[in-house]
């Protein structure tokens, strides 16, 4: 886009012509994207940024100086955005992973008082993946079948089987490493 036309329709946005912006957003939408997909790698965390750099664009359009380019504009306020939501995930893992662990030493003590041990097949059970935990626990703990674990995890017969199989695979096959 022209420098002339950018600093045209930053100027009507200013004055509260949505139009003016939504040029400016059309404009550049597929330079921002391909700058957010690079970035995060991928595309839900992509279309939420664009969204959220917009947004914060729309609002705090007063405070652009027009020292540069819209665009350069836009890819900062986009970085500052990913950056904060990485900062985010990273506590979210945080505080996940210390429950987590809390409720291990949980079961690990409650175990210990009913003068059970913490076995290695717990250990590497614990270890798995969530989607792949839930369906060993339903067939192998609680003894459904495949059909109604299917439906309880909204998941396809043949899926599920998957899922236990692999699942116990790991726990095998780190069993006998």
């Amino acid at each position: 886009m022209e420098r002339e036309v950018e600093k045209d329709l930053i100027r009507e946005a200013r004055k509260g012509k949505d139009e003016a912006f939504t040029h400016l957003f059309q404009e550049n939408y597929m330079f921002l994207y391909k700058y957010l997909i690079k970035l995060s790698l991928r595309p839900d965390v992509t279309e939420d940024l664009i969204q959220e750099t917009m947004i914060k664009a729309y609002t705090h359009l007063h405070s652009f100086k027009g020292e540069s380019k819209f665009s350069t504009w836009l890819i900062a306020i986009a970085s500052r955005l990913y950056i904060d939501q990485q900062r985010k995930e990273k506590r979210q893992r945080r505080i996940v992973e210390k429950a987590r662990n809390e409720a291990i030493r949980k079961m690990k003590w409650q175990l210990s008082l009913k003068g059970e041990d913490w076995t290695e097949d717990l250990e590497l059970f614990v270890g798995l993946d969530p989607e792949l935990k839930a369906p060993i626990l339903l067939r192998h703990y609680y003894g459904y079948s495949y059909a109604e674990i299917s439906k309880m995890l909204n998941i396809k017969e043949g899926t599920a089987k998957s899922r236990v199989h692999t699942g116990l695979s790991k726990i095998r096959k780190e069993w006998s490493d």
